[in-house]
Formats: C-alpha cells, sequence, structure tokens
C-alpha cells in the first residue's frame, strides 16, 4: 500500500522569527534561495505523492499567491482555518475534514526537508502499512541537531516511543496518521500532544528514527545562521 495524500501545516503565526514574520509567512522565509514550503513540497511529490493540503491563517493571502504563482505537479488544497487558529490538533481535523484518505502524511514546514530524507520516509511509510499501525513519528536524535539547544522529545527503542525524564530524541515534524485517531475530537483549537498522549499512555506511539542531520527553523538567531550553510 502506499499514501496518496500529505497535510502541510502553514497556519502559524511564526513568532519566534519575528520581525521576519510580521510580513512573510514562515513557511515563504527562504534558506539558499528556497523557501520552507518549496523544500516541504519538493519532497512530498519525490515521495510519488499528489494531493498536498495546506492550512492558513496568518498571511494567507501571501501563501495562496506562491502557490497560484507555481506551477506544481501535485493537486494543492488551500483550507482556511476561518475565524480562529486551530492549532495543530485541530489544524489536522480541519484539513482531514476535506480530505478523504483515510492516511496521511503530515508535515511541518519549519523544518528544512530535503531529498535526503526520501529513503527514510518510503521506509517509515512500508513499516507504517507491514504493521498495521495507525500513527507514525519521525524521530531524530538531537545529537544530530543542527540547533543544539533543543531539548529531547521523547525516548526511542524497538519502534516504539517513550516518555521519560531524560528524553534524547526530538520530533522531526513529519508523521503518518490514520483519520481513526481524530474520531472523537471535535473542530476547535487543540494540540496533536493531546492525541499523542493518549498513544503514549497506552505504550502505542510509534516512531522511525532518521540519520540525517536536522536542521529546524527555531527561532531567528537560528534562521539567521542556517543562511550560512
Amino acid at each position: 500500500m502506499k499514501l496518496d495524500t500529505a497535510f502541510i501545516l502553514c497556519a502559524g503565526f511564526g513568532k519566534r522569527v519575528r520581525p521576519l514574520t510580521n510580513q512573510i509567512p514562515k513557511p515563504l522565509l527562504e534558506i539558499n534561495n528556497l523557501t520552507l514550503l518549496e523544500r516541504c513540497i519538493h519532497l512530498i511529490e519525490k515521495l510519488g505523492i499528489h494531493k498536498i493540503y495546506l492550512n492558513v491563517f496568518h498571511l494567507k493571502k501571501e501563501i495562496k499567491k506562491f502557490i497560484e504563482d507555481h506551477n506544481y505537479n501535485s493537486e494543492i488544497f488551500i483550507i482556511d482555518e476561518g475565524e480562529e487558529i486551530l492549532d495543530t490538533g485541530g489544524g489536522i481535523l480541519n484539513l482531514l475534514e476535506k480530505s478523504n484518505s483515510n492516511d496521511f502524511f503530515v508535515f511541518n514546514p519549519d523544518t528544512v526537508w530535503s531529498i535526503d530524507y526520501l529513503a527514510e520516509l518510503k521506509k517509515m511509510e512500508n513499516l507504517y502499512f507491514e504493521k498495521k499501525l495507525n500513527n507514525i513519528l519521525l524521530l531524530v536524535n538531537k545529537n544530530l541537531s543542527f540547533d543544539e539547544t533543543l531539548d529531547g522529545d521523547f525516548k526511542l527503542q524497538n519502534n516504539l516511543i517513550y516518555n521519560e525524564n531524560k528524553n534524547d530524541y526530538i520530533f522531526t515534524g513529519c508523521q503518518i496518521l490514520n483519520k481513526s485517531l481524530f474520531q472523537k475530537f471535535k473542530l476547535e483549537p487543540f494540540k496533536i500532544n493531546k492525541i499523542w498522549n493518549e498513544l503514549l499512555s497506552s505504550r502505542k506511539l510509534n516512531g522511525f528514527e532518521s540519520k540525517n542531520k536536522f536542521f529546524h527553523v527555531t527561532n531567528l538567531e537560528v534562521f539567521k545562521k542556517l543562511q550560512d550553510l
């Protein structure tokens, strides 16, 4: 089996990279003349996925114009969050309600995605279907993080995710989820961590380890350093 849909979370305010994001939405910030959003879309298309859903809120017109001005091979659907920002969980649910997919990739464009992730994501996708999972998160050891100030989010062992006092794995901003995880939630602001925590408590949160160097636009200082790569 193979995924045919990806969601990209583009609604955030980008508060930690202000003042840049007062006029430019964070997904449209550039590193080496490529926007974070372009990098994400290119990787998704290399995965053979041709249905992409973007959620928008902050500076939505700029993102809509950017997509209109570029010719991508994929069908790209832009979904407005409406009157209030829905956060990560609510944002995914809002996208899900506009899609007919049961299983889907979710990407956060704060990460500097590249083709280097292609083989890993294909392996993660294969594992997801082979094990008949309903979730899997791409994690990386914090030793591989360009931003050395980032703390670990989780522990990872045998593709199972744990949470302890000393965590050494960072969530990269990519996951595969099944729509069944959202059945009991209504469309309102909530964080995806709410679903993760329920899965953690029942030892059903799954992970896949990335071996790539992890570049993430954490804040303005890190963004400036990434320009020198």
